[in-house]
């Protein structure tokens, strides 16, 4: 990276001593070769605790003025860890997938890129999902804007490379953008107290 002037997202597996078992871990590296922050996955499915410790905090790190986040795979099934790097102001989601073991089309290949999607939108954040381009990848790397559409995105079961762009100027469709900071601050009912939000002349059904 530091050659090239690119920062580096790498996976790895960060030691502990014992009677802790490693985690399985997102190193953010700068462009001078700096490690600035690691991501440590939270949500561990029942394989990995036979190998790893669970993290127990956020990643928040800036790219060039841009606030950006990590998370690991299994994450992903956990919508409060979107809504918690949102009430960081997190821009930008490097979610780091490996669902890579599969023979052919199966359930990741119907719901990660539009669970994926729903995060963005949900949270108005740009998220890069990277998968393996092995065979069998389940489903293509992508990278999504924050109004859940889908930029760009790479081949099934092939190597590849996306360069996209991160415009935090971009005037994107936002359909809960009005209410999300009520929503972060549990305001369920867009800020109306829920005892005057019932009319007195309801109808009982």
């Amino acid at each position: 990276g530091r050659r090239l002037g690119l920062w580096v997202i790498l996976g790895s597996a960060h030691p502990l001593t014992d009677p802790h078992l490693p985690h399985n871990c997102l190193y953010a590296i700068n462009s001078d070769g700096d490690v600035v922050e690691r991501y440590d996955k939270r949500f561990c499915t029942g394989g990995d605790l036979r190998m790893y410790s669970p993290g127990d905090h956020l990643s928040v790190f800036e790219i060039n003025g841009v606030r950006c986040g990590m998370l690991i795979c299994y994450d992903i099934r956990f919508p409060e860890l979107y809504r918690a790097y949102a009430r960081e102001n997190v821009q930008c989601m490097f979610h780091s997938f490996y669902n890579a073991r599969a023979t052919g089309p199966g359930i990741h290949t119907t719901i990660m890129r539009p669970t994926l999607q729903a995060r963005a939108a949900s949270n108005y954040v740009w998220v890069s999902g990277n998968n393996s381009s092995a065979y069998y990848g389940s489903w293509p790397s992508v990278f999504v804007q924050p109004d859940g559409v889908i930029a760009r995105s790479l081949r099934f079961n092939r190597a590849g490379v996306m360069v996209n762009t991160v415009d935090t100027k971009a005037q994107l469709y936002d359909a809960s953008g009005g209410n999300r900071q009520l929503a972060l601050a549990g305001e369920l009912n867009n800020g109306i107290p829920v005892s005057d939000s019932r009319s007195d002349d309801r109808t009982s059904i």
